[in-house]
């Protein structure tokens, strides 16, 4: 049995049923404190869950935690600048309607939530250090442009090799199939 700290119970118990039957275990909320009872492997993942959904996420975002190749990481704000002004770093990483916010998660891949001065990022293992990197970037006072720009390259580099790997796959199989023929 593990018990954790939340801070919004009701987030908690609207979703409760949801997560009790995906992740297979059982859920008690008591005032601002969660008990979760299962197997250990499916403790953690519910309290990883939990701490995401409690965090701000969706349940579906944070549902994907669940997959091994997906990944949640918090960025406290302070630990990348010495600025007294947190509201305008904060503006920063949204931008303008919330354009910058949606162009990380577009070419990264991953979901991201602002809640007071933490960020929290949820994505695949190999772009969330992409996001992050870029986040990073954003809290230091680099300009925007740059930061979509590194992005947009790592995106390219990335899909670069996918495209390289399916090659050398394809030419390994036909190698494999002259073989055979012979």
């Amino acid at each position: 049995m593990e018990t954790i700290q939340i801070e919004s119970a009701g987030k908690i118990r609207k979703n409760k049923l949801a997560i009790e039957k995906k992740l297979d275990v059982k859920i008690t909320v008591k005032d601002k404190k969660v008990e979760i009872k299962g197997s250990p492997v499916e403790e953690y993942e519910a309290s990883q869950v939990l701490d995401a959904l409690d965090f701000g996420f969706s349940l579906r975002d944070a549902l994907k935690i669940t997959d091994e190749n997906v990944t949640f990481r918090k960025l406290p704000i302070k630990q990348f600048t010495r600025r007294k002004n947190l509201e305008e770093v904060r503006g920063r990483i949204i931008g303008t309607e919330g354009k910058t916010k949606r162009v990380v998660e577009e070419v990264s891949g991953c979901a991201v939530v602002l809640h007071q001065n933490t960020i929290g990022v949820i994505g695949p293992a190999e772009n969330i250090e992409e996001a992050t990197t870029a986040l990073e970037k954003l809290i230091r006072g680099s300009k925007q442009t740059n930061v979509y720009r590194f992005l947009e390259r790592m995106n390219t580099a990335q899909r670069g090799k996918l495209f390289f790997d399916r090659k050398k796959k394809e030419e390994s199989d036909k190698g494999i199939e002259n073989e055979e023929e012979q």
